[in-house]
This record gives structure tokens, sequence and C-alpha cells, in this order.
């Protein structure tokens, strides 16, 4: 990103000030916000308005990318920008029939929070979402995890 010096890195829903109950974008323009992809440098970003205000590190292994941390310059917390962005990353995902790996706490709870979301995390390897609940359900009959 051109001005990470100043992005401030989202560990959960409370670091965005709105909580990560924020809704998915469905395409690379919403509410404003353009999402492009800058694979030399690993990262989705957000623009509004020409000017880059977020994105989603990741790692790509085939099919798979692991999404490694959000951020959000501190000027742009608390308008929904992170739960855009990774709505949108989800669903380019998805269309190019991928899946991804939650390495940042912030993407397990966004996918959390929006169940229609699950079907592009890898279930090999879903990474953080694993320490979120999936891994830990007990199975029927058995009283173990």
């Amino acid at each position: 990103m051109a001005r990470d010096e100043g992005m401030v890195t989202l560990t959960g829903a409370d670091q965005d000030g709105t909580g990560v109950d924020q809704t998915g974008a469905t395409g690379t323009d919403a509410g404003g916000l353009t999402i492009t992809e800058n694979s030399d440098a690993g990262v989705y970003e957000a623009a509004l308005g020409g000017t880059t205000v977020a994105g989603v590190v990741y790692s790509r292994a085939g099919d798979r990318v692991a999404l490694l941390a959000t951020s959000v310059l501190p000027e742009y917390r608390g308008r929904g920008i992170a739960g855009l962005l990774l709505g949108g990353v989800l669903e380019k995902i998805r269309a190019e029939g991928g899946t991804a790996t939650l390495g940042c706490p912030f993407t397990a709870e966004f996918v959390d929070a929006h169940p229609e979301y699950a079907d592009v995390v890898d279930s090999s390897f879903p990474g953080t979402a694993r320490h979120r609940g999936r891994a830990a359900h007990t199975p029927p009959g058995t009283g173990q995890a």
C-alpha cells in the first residue's frame, strides 16, 4: 500500500468502531469504494475517490488465498470500510473458484458474522476460523471436541 505507515491493523470487531456486522460488498465498487488487487504487493486495496484507504494483505498458493491482515487508515475507521473490502475480496475469491484461509482475526469474525461467505473458507486450512468454533465443534454423541 502506498500509505501503509498510517494504516491500523484490525485484530477484531472492536477495533473498527462499528463492530464486525458490516455489509459485505458484492462488487468492485461498493458504496463508492473501489476494490482492486495489487498482485505485485500481495494486497487487495480499497480506494475512495482515488485514495487508498484500506487493504487486506494476502498470500496465494494455487487456488487458496491466505488473508493475513486487514488495515484501515485511522481517519477512515468506523465507516464499515473493512467489511465492504472483505466482502468484495471474498466475492472475488468465490468467483475465481478459490478458497480462503483466514489468518487475520478480523476476517474470521467477519465470516462468523456473515455465514454467506462460509463456503469460501478452505475446509482443510481454515486458519483463524478453526479457533472460532469450527474445529472446536463437539461431534454428536462423543462428548469430546
